[in-house]
């Protein structure tokens, strides 16, 4: 998926880590699962600029989801933030629903010009290029995907934590992108 992030988790394998080591011994494991949790962050922007060459300048994106994990408010080290900051970073603006966290993302960010709060899920299609959903909330496991088919200039869906089968995101004429699985394209 599209990484972990929180207050307790990350913190617990950091201090795992660092007791570790004042005892002499090099947890790798602990190192290795930080390091692979960064770059899993990362994935879902690299699969998106990859969808369009490199270029986002422009584009606008749909995020559905940006609370590290389902019904919390919570966005530390949450997997959105390293999406929306690479997005950000690259050109592109964001229009981005939680059913929850919008509060807590406008306490972060503030008023931006390249991020949009939405109401609603459907609001962050409007206009949007592409969708990515980078929470898991059960509000957004099964969205009629003909209905954001024909709301997004570019019909697909990036999928950061392989919450859809591939095949009904498929079978409404969308591209389906998931980290850890081939792209699926449309009959």
């Amino acid at each position: 998926g599209a990484g972990y992030g929180g207050s307790c988790f990350p913190k617990d394998v950091r201090a795992l880590y660092h007791t570790a080591q004042t005892f002499g011994y090099e947890a790798e494991i602990l190192r290795s699962v930080e390091a692979v949790n960064e770059r899993q962050k990362r994935k879902l922007f690299e699969i998106l600029d990859q969808h369009f060459g490199g270029d986002l300048e422009g584009r606008q994106v749909a995020i559905w989801g940006l609370a590290f994990k389902p019904n919390t408010d919570d966005m530390r080290a949450a997997s959105s933030r390293a999406l929306m900051e690479a997005l950000w970073d690259a050109g592109a603006s964001v229009r981005a629903f939680d059913p929850v966290a919008s509060e807590e993302a406008e306490r972060i960010y503030g008023q931006r010009e390249d991020l949009h709060l939405c109401a609603n899920a459907d609001e962050a299609l409007d206009g949007a290029d592409v969708l990515a959903v980078v929470t898991e909330w059960i509000e957004f496991r099964s969205p009629d995907f003909q209905e954001v088919r024909e709301k997004l200039n570019y019909p697909a869906i990036f999928d950061g934590r392989n919450i859809y089968d591939p095949q009904a995101v498929t079978s409404a004429g969308l591209i389906h992108y998931s980290i850890g699985r081939r792209p699926a394209n449309p009959s």
